[in-house]
């Protein structure tokens, strides 16, 4: 889907000046540059992880930047926590911020890359959960601090296998599909409040799942994470206000 506005969008140090802002996945690949560029934004962020050293290193690096503000960690680990953690989470954000403007799903596993025939039910189950269940929990416990801010996105990141299905993608693609359904359903449930619900597939970028995925592929050929932000920091602004239930590629 290609918007104008998206197409005529830049931003700079003031576009999501004291926009609060959650990122999971925040210790690694897009999850980590985005964090980084929203603070550069002017967003307050939430780094989400399940590694606290990591979470800390990608805290004093923000931290440590000129005008950034400082951000907050987020240490939860999505294959284990219970429905406790969630609430606890929520309560930490009312508490410390008082509403959330903004939502990132950037956490995922990649799972098997095996025929269907031979996929390991308990891998299968551990990709859906982190991939998809863990974001419907994470979104429906934390929708009552976006509900609190006055133009509020969230923002689920899909991929290629979630649209076509292909051999040997297994649980990551059906994961992927879920991902798309959920972001379509939750838009339209509420499209007529001020939320906005979308969707981005960042393609072909250097990641590490991307080096697993395609172990034998040229990684100078990819893009950096960093180099594919722009549709995120768009739908996180006050410029993609009544976009909802779309699916964008940042490539």
């Amino acid at each position: 889907m290609k918007i104008k506005a998206l197409q005529n969008f830049s931003y700079d140090s003031n576009t999501l000046n004291k926009k609060i802002i959650f990122v999971t996945g925040a210790t690694d690949g897009i999850g980590k540059a985005l964090s980084i560029q929203l603070a550069k934004s002017g967003a307050k962020v939430i780094l989400h992880g399940r590694n606290k050293e990591k979470l800390e290193l990608i805290y004093d690096e923000i931290n440590a930047m000129e005008d950034c503000g400082k951000p907050t960690i987020a240490l939860l680990d999505f294959e284990s926590s219970t429905t406790e953690g969630y609430s606890s989470l929520t309560n930490s954000i009312l508490n410390d911020f008082s509403y959330l403007d903004g939502l990132v799903h950037c956490a995922g596993i990649l799972g098997d890359r095996t025929p269907i025939d031979q996929y390991n039910s308990e891998v299968w189950q551990k990709v859906m959960h982190v991939n998809l269940t863990a974001p419907f929990v994470l979104t429906q416990a934390l929708l009552p601090c976006l509900k609190l801010s006055n133009n509020p996105s969230i923002i689920f990141t899909g991929s290629g296998v979630g649209k076509i299905g292909k051999a040997f993608w297994g649980a990551y693609s059906v994961s992927k599909f879920g991902t798309e359904a959920l972001n379509q359903i939750l838009a339209n449930e509420t499209k007529h409040t001020s939320l906005r619900v979308n969707c981005i597939n960042p393609g072909a970028v250097r990641t590490k799942m991307r080096l697993a995925a395609y172990p034998a592929e040229n990684r100078d050929n990819l893009k950096l994470p960093n180099e594919i932000l722009l549709p995120y920091i768009f739908l996180l602004s006050d410029a993609s206000i009544g976009i909802t239930g779309e699916s964008l590629e940042a490539q």
